[in-house]
């Protein structure tokens, strides 16, 4: 039976298929190109094989278990598991939203976006094309990890491994394919095993190439440099040297020897990072042959010790051989016997362990020399002064160095050393350890696989165009969620298990339908939120670089609006005088005539409460040309009063969000009413059947579920907001692609009373268009021993005579007319009240639009 050892694109071919594919390659890759790639799709697809990875029972990581094991020159079981452990941590979203955040700068690379938001330049990273991987045989996760690399950063990939590894690079990438319902990350990847003594497959591999990823020495990386063609990239994981380096007071500390014994057994010296040198930091005007020799005395006590906690791997050679192949154990023995040969000229002194397990060899002089690894170190002189002019000539080949020693040397030394060409400092004891998003020897990998590009567009035609890939049509969706709908209590109960990383910040909702919530975000979380705010921003005609604007939202007891707004104004560079909402109306208005504002951000009843207030005043300076509003709506004659008597010119949403999920909408400058764009960057999206738990059909209300994919701390999915809407059909006038929909109101807004639905907006739809009402509106719900009370509260500076009113609403809502008629189901009455006296929550100064006394709601 034909061997199936390689993964291509979605299934797994014998080698004589792979060779005939890989001659169609070029024409391969230019149809996959064409079809864009979210990022969004490889992070859902990678993080569900993280998840299952973390199984140790489950069918996956059984079967990758048997992919490690299964062959003679596999690993045994405990090392197979630490793979897979580290596979599962690499894999999982965070990892790679903070690798995303620090190489590329953010979750969504791929798109283009302003660097600066006052000018229409846009910039995102593009993949090279066609990125070839040629991976090492000695680091199992490297292979397929490149490959996610490749894919984050939407190249083609073709993995090519050793044909004496094992599968798992080619299996694990399968399931990761697998895990993406669109196929979008399968048609991506390609997986094979061959020798690389296979020069025409090689050829094969690299004539189309753009990038080739290789990791080897440099007979490795030279052989491969040879057949790549003109223009690609080559992006060279050659052999590195790290060591160690130990001030006086460190290379007499008995833990600090034993840390760096720790780091030279760990892996047997497999890892680039594994110390193969041990500097001293000798006294340059004396004889150091005493102290070396001494010091590496103590050491080799030391790394007895420890050697004897880490159980030597063997090749089934003898005991001695440490797990090293015939050649590198005359590697190890010829090394051993010039060393010895040189200490009767007294350069050097030789220590080995009795069973050969180990070996330290001392040399007096200190040019950098590598080790032949399986525990075998060098200890060698060198003053700090001289650290440049010794080890940058090695500067190529330099990667970790693992320092001991005070704060102050530390400090110096890390200095020094990356001066010399060293890539990376590291404590004693965790040269071998790495943090997610770490360089890795001197660059950032998803850089390398990936190209800047620019477009320059027309400032006139594209001034309100936050990213121009919002004018094509968009990737693929992502599967929709699935499972159970969240409500407020779900969410506020999921903050009590949160870890203290995923907590950073802390804000209260303003509880305008009831107790303030708590939510909680990341750092990186919020800088997210707020950049996609800022887009949305721009795109409702807001001018980062001549607009001059004041912060009106309200401020204190951790309420978010304020807070934020200020964050988005200064994401986008954008000028701002953060006054924040107060009761002295004369002192704001007086400010915002000195600071010569002409765009105003806050909640729309303290905006009204702010122009009827200081009416003159601001007529007479009619300098406000903008207002971007949220949390509340104005109304038709609102904004007829701002636009004739004031001079407003745009008066639009400045975001449509919540405190739990933060921004989800945003208004562009051909937005009518309530219409929202979705920010899909951000949050998936269902309108369900406002009675079932079903999509609602095309164009009709429902409820507005949504599901957040970039929040690290609170994860909340299916979350019903509370808010009512349908989706817009068609393209928007101003020719984006995102989705939108019409914002309907809040559950709160529809109450029933004397057996009727009531919905808010009714009142205020009517005291608009038959009273030509333009303030604000609120309705007090009570109940009395024989029947119902609805009070309706007007602005007495704008209300007509209340029994006017009264009857106006009755004749124009039937419900209430027949409510209130023969039946008597409720009464009803209007009353006028100064706006001062209108109910509002403390902390967000919105307006309670309804309010429910009655002792038992309907």
């Amino acid at each position: 039976m034909t061997r199936q050892l390689h993964y291509w694109q979605g299934s797994f071919i014998d080698e004589a298929e792979a060779a005939e594919r890989l001659a169609e390659l070029p024409t391969l890759v230019e149809g996959v190109l064409a079809e864009p790639l979210s990022t969004e799709t490889v992070l859902l697809a990678c993080d569900t094989v993280s998840q299952a990875l973390r199984e140790p029972d489950g069918d996956l990581h059984a079967r990758l278990m048997a992919h490690q094991t299964d062959t003679a020159d596999g690993p045994d079981r405990a090392e197979a598991a630490a793979t897979l452990a580290e596979l599962a941590d690499a894999l999982a979203r965070p990892a790679l939203e903070r690798k995303l955040r620090r190489e590329l700068g953010g979750p969504r690379p791929e798109r283009l976006t302003r660097p600066d938001a006052r000018e229409t330049r846009y910039e995102a990273w593009a993949p090279v094309g066609l990125l070839v991987h040629i991976a090492p045989g000695n680091a199992a996760g490297v292979a397929p990890l490149s490959v996610v690399e490749g894919l984050l950063t939407g190249n083609v990939n073709v993995l090519k491994t050793s044909s004496t590894d094992t599968p798992l690079a080619q299996h694990l990438l399968a399931e990761v394919a697998a895990a993406d319902p669109t196929g979008a990350v399968g048609r991506r990847v390609i997986a094979l095993r061959f020798s690389s003594r296979r020069q025409d497959l090689m050829r094969l591999l690299c004539a189309p190439a753009d990038a080739v990823a290789v990791w080897g020495g440099e007979d490795a990386v030279a052989g491969v440099a040879a057949l790549v063609p003109p223009g690609c990239r080559l992006v060279e994981w050659g052999h590195k040297i790290s060591f160690g380096y130990l001030t006086r007071d460190a290379w007499t500390d008995r833990a600090a020897l034993i840390a760096l014994a720790t780091d030279v057994c760990r892996l047997e010296q497999q890892a680039c990072s594994s110390p193969q040198v041990i500097y001293l930091d000798t006294d340059p005007d004396a004889d150091s042959s005493a102290q070396l020799f001494a010091a590496a005395e103590e050491f080799a006590a030391v790394l007895d010790e420890v050697s004897a906690k880490f159980p030597a791997p063997s090749s089934g050679c003898g005991a001695a051989d440490d797990g090293a192949d015939p050649a590198e154990q005359a590697e190890l023995t010829t090394t051993e016997l010039v060393a010895r040969a040189e200490q009767h000229l007294g350069l050097t002194r030789v220590l080995t362990a009795d069973d050969g397990s180990w070996r330290v060899f001392a040399d007096t002089r200190p040019a950098l020399t590598a080790s032949p690894l399986h525990r075998t170190v060098w200890v060698k002189p060198l003053p700090r002064r001289d650290i440049v002019a010794t080890l940058r000539p090695m500067r190529r080949y330099l990667q970790t160095a693992g320092v001991g020693g005070h704060r102050a040397d530390i400090a110096q030394l890390s200095r020094t050393l990356i001066t010399a060409g060293v890539d990376r400092v590291t404590p004693l004891g965790a040269m071998l350890d790495g943090y997610h998003g770490e360089p890795h020897d001197g660059v950032y990998a998803l850089q390398r696989y990936s190209r800047r590009v620019s477009v320059q567009a027309p400032e006139a035609a594209f001034s309100t165009t936050p990213c121009l890939d919002d004018l094509v049509a968009p990737a693929a969706p992502p599967a929709p969620p699935t499972g159970p709908l969240m409500d407020k209590a779900a969410a506020q109960a999921q903050i009590r298990t949160l870890a203290p990383e995923h907590a950073q910040l802390y804000f209260h909702s303003g509880g305008t339908t009831g107790a303030p919530a708590l939510s909680v975000f990341t750092c990186d979380d919020y800088d997210t939120q707020m950049s996609a705010s800022g887009n949305g921003l721009i795109a409702g005609g807001f001018d980062p670089a001549h607009d001059r604007a004041a912060n009106l939202f309200f401020c204190g007891e951790m309420y978010g609006s304020f807070i934020s707004f200020f964050s988005i104004l200064e994401r986008l560079n954008a000028t701002q005088i953060p006054i924040a909402a107060g009761p002295d109306h004369e002192a704001i208005a007086n400010a915002l005539v000195n600071y010569r504002v002409d765009t105003l951000f806050g909640m729309p009843s303290y905006l009204w409460q702010l122009f009827h207030a200081q009416g003159d005043r601001l007529r007479s300076y009619g300098g406000i040309r903008k207002v971007f509003y949220g949390g509340e709506h104005f109304t038709s004659e609102q904004r007829r009063i701002l636009t004739e008597e004031f001079g407003v010119e745009v008066i639009r949403s400045a975001a449509y969000g919540s405190t739990d999920l933060g921004p989800l909408g945003y208004q562009c400058a051909h937005a009518q009413g309530t219409v929202h764009h979705v920010l899909t960057d951000l949050h998936t999206l269902e309108i369900l059947d406002p009675q079932q738990d079903r999509p609602a059909p095309a164009g009709e209300p429902g409820r507005l579920v949504f599901t957040t994919r970039t929040r690290a701390g609170q994860r909340l999915e299916r979350y019903q907001i509370g808010d009512l809407g349908r989706a817009v059909e068609g393209v928007c006038p101003c020719g984006s692609q995102i989705p939108r929909i019409e914002l309907l109101g809040r559950y709160g807004d529809v109450f029933r009373m004397g057996t009727y639905h009531f919905n808010y907006r009714r009142f205020t739809q009517v005291a608009e268009e038959h009273l030509g009402y333009r303030g604000e509106l609120q309705l007090i719900l009570t109940s009395q021993a024989d029947r119902e009370q609805l009070t309706v509260r007007l602005d007495g500076a704008y209300a007509p005579d209340p029994e006017a009113a009264r009857t106006a609403l009755l004749a124009h809502i039937p419900e209430l007319g027949s409510a209130v008629g023969p039946e008597a189901l409720l009464d009803c009455a209007v009353e006028t009240a100064t706006t001062s006296a209108f109910e509002r929550t403390p902390t967000s100064g919105k307006l309670r639009t309804v309010i429910d006394r009655r002792t038992t709601a309907n």
